[in-house]
């Protein structure tokens, strides 16, 4: 399994009048997360959009476990990673981890599916879904080969 591991500086600006992180920023953390995925598995985002002809892999479910909360100052450290890969869509798992005497303690789990899209080829002002290429699979999943499900 393909892991990318980055670590995030809780801003003040992240933050509601409670002092913990407002929950819609976490949200903006995991599709930055995803983005390092792609850029740890070799294509920044403009070069994989450039190379594939697509117009991204935009977002169409999400949902999150908050466990621990974090605040103003703290260091979490978000991990990434694809949990399957389909025709046109992929699903990604996020666990963020605060550190702790301990080691790391688990303080969210989140989940996402995007669609692999393009242009619609008789409407350019609409998207259409694409097939994910085989060797971004390959590399997003760890392995030497495309395992596409359903």
């Amino acid at each position: 399994m393909f892991v990318n591991r980055h670590r995030v500086r809780i801003e003040w600006a992240d933050c509601d009048p409670a002092g913990i992180v407002y929950y819609p920023r976490y949200f903006a953390m995991f599709d930055t997360a995803t983005h390092h995925l792609f850029e740890a598995a070799g294509w920044k985002k403009r070069d994989l959009l450039s190379e594939f002809d697509i117009l991204g892999y935009p977002m169409v479910d999400t949902r999150a476990r908050f466990i621990i909360p974090s605040g103003f100052g703290d260091d979490i450290v978000i991990e990434t990673h694809v949990a399957a890969i389909r025709n046109s869509s992929f699903d990604i798992e996020h666990k963020v981890f605060k550190p702790a005497p301990e080691g790391e303690q688990l303080a969210i789990e989140a989940w996402e599916t995007r669609v692999w899209v393009g242009r619609h080829p008789h409407d350019p002002a609409r998207l259409k879904s694409r097939p994910i290429p085989p060797l971004v699979a390959a590399r997003l999943l760890g392995s030497n080969e495309a395992k596409h499900g359903g």
